[in-house]
């Protein structure tokens, strides 16, 4: 059972959220918050694995959980949940690690489907998302790699990052490359560390940031 948390300052809102998770299979709403500073106090009480996040709330936002909440939670899914569509605030967001970002008008259809992504892949990139992200991280793209420590990346690792980021899932990675998933894992978390990010959802970002794939 995949156990959602829902941060929104409307209570009509939240309420709609919880009766549509609830027709759903596998989800269950374990707590609600109205504003950042009731989240985090309650985040720690509740194990979630999913997190809706509003991003105009009281007393402390989205943005402001965001940056406080990811490194406490590197394992956490945060999905922004808002009706902000700017390109600029998307883009920004993904890269302090957000898994996801939906519009509140998304269908019920998208938003399930963004949850399975981000519990499954570690993350949900629509179109709406990937033009933001394509428009304003591949500008700031620096023309030399700057990795931490000053490690490089093998010529392995670059193919299963260049995959991951054409959505293919660990699965089909390990199948289009003739290793297994422990393996394919096992890359993974070496990108992680090397490039200096939270989780899937920032391996994509940095690698758009930084150039080290083709967009």
């Amino acid at each position: 059972m995949v156990k959602v948390a829902i941060a929104d300052d409307h209570k009509l809102f939240r309420e709609g959220m919880r009766f549509l998770i609830d027709q759903m299979d596998n989800l269950e709403v374990v707590f609600e918050a109205s504003n950042g500073k009731e989240l985090l106090d309650e985040i720690d009480r509740n194990d979630a694995d999913i997190l809706l996040l509003d991003l105009d709330m009281p007393e402390m936002d989205g943005l402001e959980v965001l940056k406080e909440l990811r490194p406490q939670k590197p394992e956490l899914g945060i999905i922004i949940l808002t009706m902000h569509s700017d390109s600029k605030m998307i883009a920004y967001l993904m890269e302090l690690g957000a898994n996801s970002y939906l519009l509140k008008d998304t269908s019920p259809e998208e938003f399930e489907q963004a949850i399975s992504s981000v519990m499954e892949e570690g993350f949900y990139f629509n179109q709406m998302v990937s033009k933001a992200m394509l428009g304003g991280l591949k500008g700031q793209a620096k023309k030399k790699p700057t990795l931490n420590h000053h490690e490089s990346l093998t010529s392995r690792e670059v193919e299963v990052l260049e995959l991951i980021c054409q959505e293919f899932t660990a699965k089909e990675i390990a199948d289009k490359l003739f290793i297994s998933h422990r393996t394919v894992e096992g890359h993974r978390k070496n990108l992680i560390e090397k490039l200096g990010v939270k989780n899937t959802a920032g391996l994509i970002v940095k690698a758009i940031k930084e150039g080290l794939i083709s967009v």
